[in-house]
């Protein structure tokens, strides 16, 4: 009840080259308008252009439950000519957050942290090549064990049903070959009931998720609908049979709970655990502790994360 009544904190990554429609599918996930004045950049403007990081925080309520959901979002990455060093922004960020994180936690008041560790990252991959670019093997080796994630094929609507099983297949291979780690969802407990099982089964099978976005309203079989208007018919964004986006949407708010364990029990603990072993080395915010050591006469001083403490102390 306590949980619920303070509500939840949850940030979303999205990573991608521009124009695999990163921006619609999340307006479409969450029913919103995250991006209302975004200015997309011409051709000439990308060549020099380094990727940023954008983050954008909206608070939603359902049935009394309250989500404070971030969504940080990418743009720049893989426009340059030259993206051999793109990432590094974005590993820098996660890190930033697991080091602010780490302050927090260091410090005094303890009950009010905010939480804003990157929980899951939407890695969006091209419906148009042969499986993964080395571009999208390079990166996800890079953040795998620093976040947890799903990856995403864009655009749905532009594969035949034979081409989504046939690249689905390919990229897992593919992510298997370079031992590529990415979030598996856990098994169903043996209590649970049979829908919920069969649910996680399908959605265990369906990865990596082909999904398509909108925000337009279409009038298709007399009803409105969100959806894609052809020549040839309507591809509806929340038709199971047209793409994964409500397998995509379940996914994220069934484990989303378990989404932020892996996050605290793996990801950060192994940050954590490396950055003590480096101990003495400053963050990028500045904050140091003094654990100050006496023995008798001598003291010996050393540097560790954490909030700068003075102790006064006198020698017996």
């Amino acid at each position: 009840r306590k949980s619920v009544k303070k509500g939840f904190e949850f940030t979303l990554m999205v990573v991608g080259e521009s124009g695999l429609g990163k921006s619609t599918l999340i307006n479409s996930l969450f029913l919103t308008d995250l991006y209302p004045e975004r200015i997309i950049p011409g051709a000439a403007e990308k060549i020099e252009r380094t990727v940023q990081i954008e983050a954008s925080t909206v608070e939603i309520e359902e049935r009394g439950v309250k989500l404070r959901l971030t969504v940080v979002d990418t743009p720049g990455y893989g426009d340059a000519i030259n993206c051999r060093d793109c990432f590094k922004t974005i590993i820098s960020y996660i890190d930033e957050q697991f080091e602010r994180y780490l302050h927090d936690e260091s410090g005094l008041n303890r009950r009010h942290i905010i939480d804003n560790r990157v929980h899951c990252c939407f890695y969006f991959i091209s419906p148009f090549g042969h499986g993964l670019k080395p571009l999208d093997v390079e990166f996800m080796k890079a953040i795998h064990n620093k976040v947890n994630i799903v990856p995403v094929i864009a655009k749905a609507d532009t594969l035949s049903l034979k081409e989504r099983e046939r690249l689905k297949k390919r990229i897992l291979d593919e992510i298997e070959e370079h031992s590529i780690k990415i979030y598996h969802l856990p098994d169903a407990e043996s209590d649970e009931d049979e829908d919920f099982k069969e649910q996680t089964r399908l959605l265990k099978a369906s990865i990596p998720f082909c999904v398509v976005g909108s925000n337009q309203l279409i009038e298709a079989k007399g009803k409105k609908v969100r959806g894609r208007l052809y020549p040839w018919g309507v591809v509806e964004v929340e038709n199971p049979e047209h793409n994964d986006f409500l397998k995509l949407r379940t996914m994220l708010i069934t484990h989303m709970q378990d989404l932020q364990e892996v996050t605290q029990d793996l990801h950060y603990e192994n940050f954590r655990s490396e950055r003590l072993k480096r101990g003495g080395r400053l963050s990028s915010y500045g904050f140091v502790r003094c654990l100050v050591i006496f023995q008798e006469k001598e003291f010996v001083s050393a540097c560790s994360i954490g909030l700068e403490v003075q102790f006064t102390l006198q020698a017996r």
